[in-house]
């Protein structure tokens, strides 16, 4: 019995057989995680690991949960999920793709609590995870459903469009247009024809077909017996359904429809009005368009085409009127698109020849805007004739010192208007101008040149205002980045590049350094401050200054990243900025990082393919949300690895995913493996952005050690012989290969080089040639080989200059000829003290 008297029904509810707590959440239809609060797995259950591929033993104490996700979803997990799970204790329904372990991708949908313990500290997440795959799917179906609602609605949509367009045109012409595709476009017609009155010479004139085959084609008088006057005389809706119906009111159809193939036809007036309003409606003209069989229009269709029939007419009425306000309307719109085409370019010398190029030949035979700025005026003119350069020089000069109007008058031979262009109550300059002959003299234009006058003296003024602001943050931000970088040591080389945005932008936040801390130990980083400007260019350099004064032996990235923090809350403008922080213990090769908010570096060693280092990771500077806690991370390198620091204008677009970025970096950088460090950012930034970027690119590289055997590829291109001899030179003093012997090893390189370029790949500019150097305590060995087509033995071919200082330069020259050729040069190093 239960507590109410009745029966228990929970007896009846339970199952015949006994429920097993571990089964229940080994076997769930979902999976479970059970993770500390950095995202360690502590439990699984079964479902989960039968997803994903996972033995228990690879995920419990060994993964984290963000580990299982792809790269974009790893970032998603550190500027969402984890700032949403620590305020709100929760969350749901977030979709993540979970990477199995044969790499497939698995979509889910995940809920996660934070349990707390008594002291209110996180003590363990508990997530759930449902598989999203069969979702998915149905969403892709309700999409393509919604897909055919909306062509369903589309087709309503023509008849409203049918009207905009008619509201929208201007001419007899295209009304005409317009009319004539409607029928095929609402209704399905098979063909449609036009016909305009022309009450002048009593007459009904063909206008446009869209298949004029299937009628009689041609004008004929308004007295006409056939079935197109007649309806233009009667100004009534006609539906012929049938050639029965044809022979009887219209017999001049009955041949053209059997011809055609058509067996309705409807005979549609264009009328000035509802055909019942009797006096007042006029026919304008007469639309007739045809079925392939018999069609039978609904009522509703047939008040459609009536509303069509008076829509035309109407249209084709307001189109005779359109010439009276043409102008007016012409000139407001000019001034609208002139104003937008100013504001799409920020310096003032371009945005003087769009102006001109707005005016000439649109509204002026012959323009000119004449700039006083700096010490010589900035002129643009366009068009032509010229005035007498005199008369015009007297006639800018009164504008300029009245700053009032000069309009052409009926009687003046020269024939054109000085106006000044003034902002914020100075002359800027001036604007003179011809207008074209059919608007000379016309009073009603001034009002519209003094509007225009207006508005291109404040879009002129913007533009110099502007441009000396970025001038201004252009010179802060270079002297920023012009930095002496630390070099002359062996165990390292360092190389940057950064490209401004090409669009005329503000300069934005980009920065970069590297410095020293001790004898021992190296400092990179690279930053983005958010904004623009000199604001943006300021912060840069106090943000630089910072880390400098933060940097020292003992307190490591993560402790310099902390101290940022307590910075920016002393400066305001710097919060919410990125940075990515190196150590490199040059003794050691052990390299520590930390990333707040950055993007993470890119780590190629000798071999291997490369890496982002995707730890030591945390918010923004000052961020309020996120992970705050700052840490970072520690690896030993050895020597010849290459260490990749940049800014998301290198990678990131707004047409594709930032995924998609990381690889296209990933597989250029290892691309260039071989490449010479000097040269090698530039490289990546022409290859991945170009020249017409829309952001600034901001890049540090640096190689760690000395590299036993250097190994190098350049294209046929002399411009790549200065870099590889300025690789080859540190290379070889990084060896301690004595001056005398350095010297001939560069020269006799280079010369190899040159002859191959020149002789082997003359008739190919795409040659590549292949550098090898090894050096002893005895020797230094080069060897440099190319694959193209030398006429005649190399001996005679480089028997030139080239050669004979090759021969000079070093102990032994070999030459072989096989698939391309190589030489072999060696140097004995018997110059050593």
């Amino acid at each position: 019995m239960s507590d109410t008297g009745g029966p228990d029904v929970t007896e009846e509810l339970r199952p015949p057989w006994d429920e097993d707590p571990d089964d229940l959440y080994e076997h769930a239809p979902c999976g479970y995680l059970t993770t500390l609060p950095d995202g360690t797995i502590v439990r699984v259950n079964q479902t989960f690991l039968s997803w994903t591929g996972y033995t228990r033993g690879e995920l419990v104490g060994h993964r984290r949960f963000r580990d299982l996700l792809n790269a974009g979803g790893q970032i998603y997990h550190e500027t969402h999920y984890a700032p949403l799970l620590r305020m709100q204790d929760e969350v749901h329904e977030l979709a993540f793709d979970v990477v199995c372990s044969d790499g497939r991708h698995l979509p889910t949908l995940v809920n996660s609590t934070l349990g707390r313990d008594d002291a209110g500290q996180p003590r363990a997440i508990r997530t759930t995870l449902f598989n999203a795959t069969e979702r998915r799917q149905y969403e892709r179906e309700l999409l393509l459903a919604r897909q055919t609602a909306e062509a369903s609605e589309r087709r309503v949509r023509v008849l409203q469009q049918i009207v905009a367009d008619l509201a929208a045109a201007p001419t007899e012409a295209e009304v005409a247009e317009a009319v004539v595709r409607a029928p095929e476009a609402a209704f399905g017609a098979a063909s449609s024809s036009i016909y305009l009155v022309d009450d002048e010479r009593d007459t009904i004139v063909a206008v446009a077909s869209t298949d004029p085959t299937t009628g009689n084609w041609d004008d004929m008088p308004r007295s006409s017996p056939r079935a197109v006057a007649q309806v233009a005389e009667r100004g009534d809706l006609h539906v012929v359904g049938s050639l029965a119906q044809a022979r009887e009111h219209f017999p001049d159809l009955v041949d053209t429809m059997r011809r055609s193939g058509r067996n309705t036809v409807v005979l549609l007036p264009l009328t000035t009005g509802p055909a019942d309003e009797g006096a007042g409606v006029a026919t304008l003209g007469v639309l007739a368009f045809s079925f392939k069989g018999e069609r039978r229009l609904t009522d509703g269709e047939l008040r459609v085409v009536r509303l069509l029939g008076q829509q035309a007419g109407q249209a084709l009425d307001r189109a005779r009127l359109y010439d009276d306000v043409r102008r007016r309307e012409d000139r407001a719109s000019f001034l609208a698109a002139t104003t937008r085409s100013l504001d799409e370019l920020h310096r003032l010398l371009p945005r003087t020849r769009r102006l001109v190029d707005r005016i000439v030949p649109e509204i002026a035979d012959w323009a000119e805007v004449r700039l006083h700025v700096g010490t010589t005026p900035l002129v643009e003119d366009g068009g032509g004739p010229r005035p007498d350069e005199e008369v015009l020089t007297q006639r800018l000069g009164k504008v300029a010192a009245s700053g009032e109007p000069v309009f052409a008058a009926e009687d003046d031979e020269l024939d054109y208007s000085v106006l000044p262009l003034t902002a914020r109550g100075l002359v800027l300059g001036t604007l003179a101008l011809r207008l074209a002959s059919e608007g000379r003299g016309a009073a009603a234009e001034r009002t519209f040149l003094i509007e225009l006058a207006d508005r291109a003296g404040l879009a002129l003024e913007n533009a110099r205002l502007y441009e000396q602001e970025r001038q201004i943050a252009r010179t802060l931000q270079r002297s920023l980045l012009a930095g002496d970088l630390p070099g002359g040591d062996s165990r390292f080389a360092v190389e940057t590049y950064y490209q401004a945005a090409t669009h005329d932008l503000e300069v934005g936040g980009d920065w970069f350094d590297a410095f020293l801390i001790t004898h021992d130990k190296l400092a990179l980083v690279v930053g983005d401050v958010v904004g623009r400007g000199i604001e943006a260019a300021t912060t840069m350099g106090q943000l630089r200054s910072a880390v400098r004064a933060l940097a020292s032996n003992e307190n490591g990235p993560a402790r310099l990243i902390e101290g940022l923090d307590r910075f920016v809350d002393r400066v305001e403008s710097a919060r919410m900025a990125t940075v990515a922080y190196v150590e490199i213990d040059l003794a050691s090769g052990e390299v520590a990082y930390s990333c707040a908010g950055h993007l993470p570096p890119l780590l190629l060693q000798p071999v291997g393919s490369p890496e982002f280092l995707l730890r030591g990771r945390s918010a923004p500077l000052g961020s309020k949300a996120g992970d705050t806690r700052r840490t970072e991370d520690r690896m030993r390198l050895p020597a010849g690895s290459r260490l990749l620091l940049y800014t998301d204008g290198l990678i990131e677009r707004r047409t594709r995913p930032i995924d998609q970025g990381f690889e296209v970096l990933a597989r250029e950088y290892a691309r260039r493996r071989d490449a010479p460090l000097q040269g090698l950012p530039a490289g990546l930034a022409d290859t991945l952005v170009g020249r017409d970027h829309s952001d600034d690119v901001c890049m540090l590289c640096v190689t760690l050690g000395t590299e036993e055997r250097i190994e190098r590829t350049i294209g046929a291109d002399r411009m790549q012989i200065a870099l590889l001899r300025a690789d080859l030179r540190g290379w070889l003093t990084a060896h301690g290969v004595e001056p005398v012997c350095r010297d001939a090893v560069l020269l006799a390189c280079s010369e190899a080089v040159a002859n191959a370029i020149e002789h082997g790949y003359r008739d190919d500019p795409f040659g590549m040639i292949d550098v090898v150097a090894t050096v002893t305590a005895d020797a230094v060995e080069v060897r440099v080989t190319d694959r193209g087509t030398w006429r005649g033995p190399v001996t005679d071919v480089a028997r030139g200059r080239g050669l004979q200082l090759i021969r000079e330069s070093m102990d032994q020259v070999l030459f072989d000829r096989g698939d391309g050729t190589t030489v072999t040069m060696r140097r004995g190093r018997r110059e050593a003290s």
